[in-house]
């Protein structure tokens, strides 16, 4: 493929192919991206929908988002995009092993996203062409993609999905796996070198806390001892009045407005609201109660937004070995994990245990949605919904912690309760008027919830098949007559689950 190139103001050269605004590429290689294009309206918005096969709902940008000017989207048009030059070497251009240049297209836009540490992104009107053109990806083609990319099983399950019976899918298959190995190495997009805090942004730092005010005191030491300040910091303590010592928060001890709010409601996104609401900063750094932090955290936050021009970045999370482990142990970590660590680009996921946001984007999301309290989700609840009002989230490998797990406290105390049935059981938000009795819902009725709030039935559907079909074929050989005895009753569970998602769903985001 022969490519045009551009040269920015910066000295940049951006190649691409088709005919773009040039004054709009400008400004647009000036922000986080390292792909451009304006494929919704040409056809390609949802294409490639089989997927769904190997990613079920466990991949944010399965789907494109819809409304934006401006979002993260692998689906790429090879007759229309742009590219930096320099990532397009880094990533070796498109495929060739594909027949069809709109899969090497897709082929090349999905792996720059969810393992290059790549940016793509959709931008209306960069391309004036608004003609639609048909994708018309082959079978064979199609299993290409998926022996190249994923595990052996991800195409035997599509087999099994797409009817296997069918004569073409077998031949496809065969072709494909006697031809192509998956690729285990992906090449990575170096990160961009950070550039130096302008205009001293202030900085909230939000900590909710439950039964651990020993490392809440601990997190608040390192969080003195930054290399660029938080302005304030605001503690939202639930742990009970007769487990607690009020008297440990003293606000004169550290360089920063603390903020001490004792909880009387329950869950973590109820405190995280909580605190919100006295957040005067203008990013808002959420971190958990056991992590530990390095001196330049914060600063690298900053530093990584304002170099990339993005909204929102979740950083690095390392697990401690045991909760006795301090910033020399993640010193040792990080020279452990080398090269792997620098992998940046579109976030895969999102931690309230380390994320930081402008908080003009906290306030139009209004908060988290407290559907998820005493449960799990929230997480990857509030970066999804992010990335849906047109927020590109990154992942930034500069601001690293240290998370300690340790085995008790923390807002999880309320999830293990949901565990608990019968007598002793304590009746969980999420129940609203519906009490658990003696079956327990599995999977977790608020992850479920996040699934039906995000992704369309029939991809509900998916999640449910592949579910049931890890489960009866993933484990020991020896078991599998067992497991295959308990697909009732799992059904059973999965649909109670179902239920009580669906009733979350019914009352729609809350944030109080």
């Amino acid at each position: 493929m022969i490519l045009k190139e551009y040269k920015s103001n910066s000295g940049e050269v951006i190649l691409y192919n088709g005919n773009p605004d040039l004054q709009k590429l400008e400004q647009l290689s000036n922000g986080s991206g390292d792909i451009w294009h304006s494929s919704f309206e040409q056809g390609y918005k949802n294409a490639f929908p089989e997927l769904v096969y190997q990613t079920a709902v466990f991949f944010w940008y399965i789907n494109d988002f819809d409304n934006l000017d401006e979002c993260i989207s692998w689906r790429i048009n090879p007759n229309h995009f742009a590219v930096r030059k320099s990532v397009w070497e880094t990533l070796n251009g498109f495929d060739n092993d594909y027949k069809n240049p709109q899969i090497q297209a897709l082929d090349f836009g999905y792996n720059a996203i969810r393992n290059s540490g790549a940016v793509s992104l959709y931008a209306k009107g960069l391309f004036v062409s608004n003609e639609k053109e048909k994708i018309n990806i082959s079978v064979r083609d199609r299993y290409t993609f998926f022996i190249k990319n994923f595990k052996l099983e991800h195409s035997l399950y599509m087999i099994y999905r797409q009817g296997f019976w069918k004569f073409t899918e077998w031949s496809a298959f065969f072709y494909a796996k006697n031809r192509f190995n998956k690729i285990l190495l992906k090449p990575i997009v170096k990160p961009k070198e950070l550039k130096p805090i302008v205009d001293k942004p202030s900085v909230s730092y939000i900590i909710p806390t439950m039964f651990r005010q020993d490392y809440t005191l601990q997190l608040l030491k390192d969080l003195a001892n930054q290399s660029y300040r938080v302005t304030q910091v605001v503690v939202v303590d639930a742990t009970p009045v007769i487990d607690r010592n009020e008297s440990l928060y003293q606000e004169k001890e550290y360089p920063f407005e603390l903020i001490v709010k004792w909880q009387e409601s329950k869950g973590s996104c109820r405190a995280r609201n909580e605190a919100i609401d006295l957040c005067n900063g203008d990013y808002i750094v959420f971190g958990d109660d056991d992590i530990r932090i390095p001196s330049d955290f914060i600063e690298n936050h900053i530093r990584f937004l304002q170099t990339n021009n993005s909204g929102a970045c979740n950083g690095l999370d390392i697990r401690a070995d045991h909760q006795n482990q301090d910033l020399q142990d993640l010193k040792n970590k990080l020279k452990i994990l080398g090269n792997k660590r620098w992998i940046a680009g579109s976030a895969q996921m999102f931690s309230n245990a380390n994320s930081c946001v402008k908080k003009e984007f906290v306030s139009q999301l209004h908060g988290n949605d407290v559907n998820f309290d005493g449960g799990y989700g929230e997480d990857s609840d509030f970066g999804m919904s992010l990335s849906k009002i047109g927020v590109t989230v990154l992942h930034n490998p500069f601001s690293v912690n240290l998370h300690l797990k340790p085995p008790v406290g923390g807002y999880r105390f309320w999830g293990l309760e949901a565990k608990v049935t019968g007598k002793k059981r304590k009746a969980q938000a999420w129940e609203l008027e519906v009490p658990v009795k003696t079956i327990k819902p599995v999977p977790s009725p608020t992850v479920l919830y996040g699934i039906v709030k995000h992704f369309t039935p029939q991809q509900v559907i998916e999640y449910k098949k592949k579910h049931f079909f890890l489960y009866l074929f993933k484990g020991k050989k020896t078991s599998f007559l067992y497991r295959l005895i308990r697909i009732p009753y799992k059904n059973i569970q999965f649909k109670k689950s179902l239920f009580y998602a669906k009733n979350l769903l019914a009352l729609g985001k809350r944030i109080n």
